[in-house]
């Protein structure tokens, strides 16, 4: 591992509801410098980070009802509509976790294949990742969404959105999650801010790592601070 193929599993995140213009070009500055997979904003930045990533090979990735889920899924469908017609590469959507909890697959399963429909109608296709809020669900509820998410033909499974009181994402979250949904990627999120726990979660199966902490991480690896 090297400091590049390090930076290649980051999403470098961006979600506050204060941050500006001017923080995203930072941000996206600060992306294509270390060649980060690509940058995590809000729908309403995603036509000004495609604009100043075009070309560098950093992808945009827009979050879709953040950070609750409790949206419908024609709201999902039209936010995932609209960020992709405005440049994002990949949909970050937070899964409706009242139907995670209750075990209603069909609900569920529907959601995310609606949603999905519109991520695989675009050309190229458009990454899906589906967040289940793991730390504020149960060993059962995890598995049990990891299960539908695969089922539904989802790209990945992500721990968290980084804002439940519950927590973030954890290795066990991690390995259960490879487990339990053997044919989707997995992208760990929240409270991420080290090179080591970096690793760490690589190690656990982690494909993708979501962080607003990029550029520390970086700079600790190239020091070899571990």
């Amino acid at each position: 591992m090297d400091a590049k193929r390090l930076a290649s599993f980051i999403d470098h995140t961006l979600l506050a509801a204060t941050a500006t213009s001017g923080e995203i070009k930072k941000l996206c500055e600060e992306a294509k410098q270390h060649q980060f997979y690509s940058v995590s904003v809000n729908p309403r930045w995603v036509d000004l980070a495609a604009d100043l990533l075009a070309g560098s090979g950093v992808k945009v990735d827009a979050v879709v009802s953040l950070p609750l889920g409790a949206d419908s899924t024609k709201v999902k469908v039209a936010a995932a509509k609209d960020a992709i017609f405005a440049g994002a590469d990949e949909i970050d959507m937070v899964a409706d976790l009242p139907a995670i909890i209750e075990g209603d697959e069909r609900y569920l399963g529907r959601q995310l294949r609606e949603v999905l429909q519109v991520c695989r109608s675009m050309r190229p296709p458009v990454v899906l990742k589906v967040i289940i809020e793991a730390a504020a669900l149960t060993v059962e509820q995890k598995r049990f969404a990891c299960e539908v998410a695969d089922k539904c033909g989802a790209d990945f499974v992500k721990t968290s959105t980084g804002m439940h009181p519950a927590g973030g994402a954890t290795i066990e979250d991690v390995r259960l999650m490879k487990e339990a949904a053997p044919h989707c990627k997995i992208k760990a999120a929240g409270g991420i801010r080290t090179a080591k726990q970096v690793l760490e979660f690589i190690d656990a199966g982690a494909d993708r790592i979501g962080t607003s902490a990029g550029v520390q991480i970086i700079e600790e690896f190239r020091a070899g601070r571990l």
